[in-house]
């Protein structure tokens, strides 16, 4: 899964690093980096294909505090979406969590906004 990707972001934050070394890559990775990017939560990232299997190079942004993956993956509605930003963000309007739904990676503000339910797979803040 790629609880171990976030982890290696979340300790790059801590340790003073402005960049981390992501392995192994996956559609769902790039996609949450995808929504991280569009937030400026990450400032860029670079996938670099080794012919070993590759891995991304992630620039983390100053907006950048923590981000983990939810296990398991709960499947939510979009009137329960709230009760869950409750329990993972640290305060409200601070964060986003990150919602699989069947148009793709989206944060749970656009999932209120449009009226989708999903999967939660990730919270940054």
């Amino acid at each position: 899964m790629i609880s171990n990707q976030l982890n290696a972001l979340t300790l790059a934050r801590l340790s003073a690093n402005n960049t981390a070394i992501l392995t192994p890559i996956s559609k769902l990775l790039i996609g949450v980096l995808n929504v991280l990017q569009k937030n400026e939560y990450i400032n860029r990232y670079e996938i670099i294909n080794d012919l070993r299997g590759g891995f991304i190079k992630v620039e983390i942004g100053e907006k950048f505090n923590e981000c983990r993956e939810i296990r398991p993956h709960y499947f939510v509605k979009n009137k329960d979406i709230i009760k869950y930003e409750k329990r993972y963000l640290p305060a409200y309007n601070y964060g986003i969590l990150i919602i699989s739904t069947s148009k793709g990676l989206i944060t749970h503000r656009e999932a209120l906004e449009k009226g989708y339910g999903g999967a939660l797979i990730a919270y940054a803040y």
